[in-house]
């Protein structure tokens, strides 16, 4: 995930400004866990995510940890998930599951939903689902 230079003072020199990552900007580790808990929670209780949720465990914990240890180093804060399992080679990891448009948007209809419920920022919002679209859609593995 790219980072943005947006909320820096403009008076500084473009080379000595810190650029702020979107793990600054959603608000560190705690809302990402409050984010991925949601998304979660929102699986496991919305019909219209059925499908999703029948590739996961019956039990979500396991679930919860990875995708808040990847998204915190995906967001450009700490590499949890990298110092535990190595690269996280998504789409290796995902090949095990049938992955086709539906449970692509379904995953990105749920994440919506999360964060508009932990109440991110609307730009944020749409800055982060255009990027884990483009993750979302190569996680694909079947063409329906």
């Amino acid at each position: 995930m790219s980072t943005d230079s947006t909320n820096q003072p403009e008076n500084q020199p473009e080379d000595q400004r810190e650029e702020i990552t979107a793990y600054e900007l959603i608000g560190g580790e705690a809302r990402v866990r409050e984010l991925v808990d949601r998304f979660y929670d929102l699986m496991d209780l919305e019909p219209q995510f059925a499908g999703l949720r029948a590739l996961h465990p019956p039990l979500l914990d396991g679930s919860r940890d990875k995708l808040f240890w990847f998204l915190c180093g995906w967001l450009g804060g700490p590499n949890y998930f990298i110092e535990r399992f190595g690269h996280p080679r998504l789409r290796a990891r995902h090949l095990p599951f049938e992955i086709g448009t539906s449970e692509r948007d379904q995953w990105m209809r749920c994440m919506a939903l999360a964060m508009q419920d932990v109440n991110l920022p609307e730009n944020l919002q749409m800055r982060l689902m255009e990027a884990l679209f483009q993750t979302a859609d190569w996680m694909r593995n079947v063409p329906r």
